[in-house]
């Protein structure tokens, strides 16, 4: 089941919709918000069954069904400079370029130095429109150029014949593989340039990529510093950031959710959250925009909502 909820200004969440998938079996891991060309407003989820669902909030209609991932679907992000595109990263070892109006499958990142396990998360970068990062069960963090394919990216805008007749591509291989982590890597975001990453061994590391344009799948990193993070030894624990990049929430196993100021450096806890009922580890966390409300998922399938007391735009 996909719900969405409304944040009221007392600090509730009022049901807005809630729908429920055909397959009674589907379990839904991962969605996201993103827009149709006449800026309708779309939630896109996918999970155990490997099928993205795109349903239109607007119309409370289901808009389309992508089938194409060989397996589960473990995360699906937005790209922010068009909300018309999304990413899939599956079980299937494939990262895979989605056009939400046109419901085709533009480019799989796949194959020769694609991942060698599940995909565990993936990221759009933020201004350059051309690259995304992906991250894994083989531990490594890969980063992939659109650049020479973006004619085909285009092209899936003005396609009028049947999805399954475009020509998708294959990238088979990233601009370069980093092996910033000795154990999975289950998350990772950019910020700015730079990348966001998290293992199963208490911390995120934030370092940049040196990318070598003359000879892909080469580079070096530079890690820049290191957030703590007790408890978060499991895998499958997701974190987030508010809209301009400042503040990075992450949960832990025993259901605290830490939140660091990701400008400052050395790094700066802004604040640490608990409450006596969240016991079970928090998969993930949403902030919201100016970072004012912090929504946490648990594994037992609780939401928790905390606000910031006195934040500036609150008063006014």
């Amino acid at each position: 089941m996909v719900t969405t909820y409304r944040g009221l200004p007392d600090g509730n969440l009022a049901l807005l919709q809630a729908y429920v998938d055909e397959d009674k079996e589907e379990s839904f891991y991962t969605l996201s918000w993103a827009s149709d060309l006449d800026g309708s407003p779309l939630l896109v989820a996918a999970g155990s069954n490997g099928i993205i669902r795109v349903i239109n909030c607007g119309t409370e209609k289901l808009l389309k069904s992508f089938v194409g991932h060989g397996d589960s679907i473990n995360e699906i992000r937005t790209q922010p400079l068009k909300p018309s595109l999304i990413i899939s990263a599956s079980k299937d070892e494939s990262v895979r370029l989605w056009n939400v109006h046109t419901g085709i499958c533009i480019l799989i990142f796949a194959g020769g130095g694609g991942h060698r396990n599940e995909v565990l998360s993936v990221d759009f970068h933020p201004s350059d429109i051309y690259r995304i990062a992906s991250c894994g069960m083989d531990n490594t963090v890969k980063i992939w150029s659109m650049k020479e394919f973006w004619p085909y990216v285009e092209k899936s805008f003005t396609w009028t014949d049947l999805p399954s007749k475009f020509p998708t591509k294959y990238v088979q291989f990233p601009l370069m593989i980093a092996l910033v982590h000795s154990n999975y890597v289950d998350c990772t975001r950019w910020l700015g340039d730079f990348i966001l990453s998290k293992s199963v061994d208490n911390e995120i590391v934030l370092w940049e990529p040196k990318t070598k344009d003359q000879t892909p799948g080469e580079g070096s990193i530079d890690v820049l510093q290191k957030y703590p993070v007790p408890e978060c030894d499991i895998w499958f624990i997701k974190f987030s950031c508010d809209f301009h990049f400042n503040q990075l929430a992450i949960g832990n196993r025993e259901g605290k959710i830490y939140v660091w100021d990701v400008q400052a450096s050395p790094p700066v806890l802004i604040t640490r959250l608990s409450n006596p009922q969240c016991k079970s580890p928090i998969r993930q966390t949403a902030v919201s925009f100016d970072g004012s409300t912090i929504l946490a998922c648990c594994e037992d399938g609780s939401i928790y909502r905390w606000d910031e007391v006195d934040h500036p735009a609150a008063k006014s």
